[in-house]
């Protein structure tokens, strides 16, 4: 049955009947069906969809209290994070069952991000571009998101500051090829401006929510060293208050691998428009490269 002030509708089985309006007190006490209908929506709810804002955009909270399953929300929402992350651990081990290999679940974990909505930045980005090298490199270099090129060619560090990067490595003598380069956040976040994407840094919102892709990348690369190149790294791996200007260098106490380096992002060194200066923050650029090496 159901019932509402207006009107109410009955099903036997066989035929579909019309009633007069009812009260709440006319519905039964523990009705069955609601505590089926809340292990449903416990199954489906997806902690890697969670948006709170378009949840309440949809349904205003004063319309709750009609509906079962809105008492399970909050609690849903406090482990959506944790739930994700298992969620990760799962295709993991599912891939590595079947496959038998690191490979199998880091393609797994692509996929994954290929498709992911967790942020709104998917809706403008033209894909997703994840992290690329050998699984199992010795370094991971993790910068902060695609830019423009990158955005389009679907690599990382491919455009300008990706140049810069690559001049860097070579006279560090560090071999590209032998490491893996990711980025916390796997959207380009840009600016429209006449015809050209204008580069805006991720929130701390869109750097969470990216996050758990950074750590299944870590979890299978498994790299003895990993370089944070600018802040936006930093603040996702080590914590939201990290800055480059005063914790430049080895960072101790993670557990993020051997060693850990946080160095300025190329992208810095383009930036800045005094030759002079320019040419120092690129030696200690360097310095932080040899240093990894």
């Amino acid at each position: 049955s159901i019932l509402t002030p207006e009107v109410s509708i009955h099903w036997d089985g066989k035929a579909l009947t019309e009633g007069p309006g009812a009260s709440k007190g006319d519905a039964p006490e523990g009705d069955p069906t609601e505590e089926v209908w809340k292990t449903y929506y416990s199954s489906i709810f997806n902690p890697a969809r969670v948006k709170i804002g378009a949840m309440l955009k949809e349904m205003p909270k004063k319309y709750w209290k009609n509906m079962p399953e809105t008492a399970l929300v909050p609690s849903l929402i406090a482990g959506a994070q944790a739930r994700e992350s298992g969620m990760v651990a799962t295709a993991e081990t599912r891939s590595r069952g079947i496959g038998g290999n690191i490979e199998s679940a880091w393609e797994v974990l692509r996929e994954e991000a290929a498709h992911c909505t967790r942020c709104h930045l998917y809706k403008h980005a033209t894909q997703t571009v994840f992290g690329e090298g050998p699984l199992g490199a010795t370094m991971m270099f993790v910068g902060e998101q695609p830019g423009d090129q990158e955005d389009l060619a679907g690599h990382p560090f491919v455009g300008p500051a990706g140049q810069v990067f690559n001049q860097a490595l070579e006279r560090a003598g560090i071999d590209r090829a032998e490491t893996y380069v990711t980025n916390a956040v796997k959207h380009f976040k840009f600016i429209p401006r006449r015809n050209q994407r204008l580069h805006q840094s991720p929130n701390l919102d869109e750097i969470s929510r990216c996050k758990p892709w950074l750590v299944g990348e870590l979890r299978e690369v498994k790299p003895r060293i990993i370089i944070l190149l600018g802040s936006t790294a930093a603040r996702s791996l080590i914590g939201t208050h990290f800055k480059i200007t005063q914790q430049r260098g080895i960072i101790t106490g993670t557990d993020l691998a051997a060693k850990v380096i946080a160095t300025v992002h190329p992208s810095y060194l383009l930036r800045i428009k005094d030759s002079q200066q320019r040419q120092h923050e690129k030696a200690l650029f360097l310095k932080d490269l040899q240093l990894a090496r």
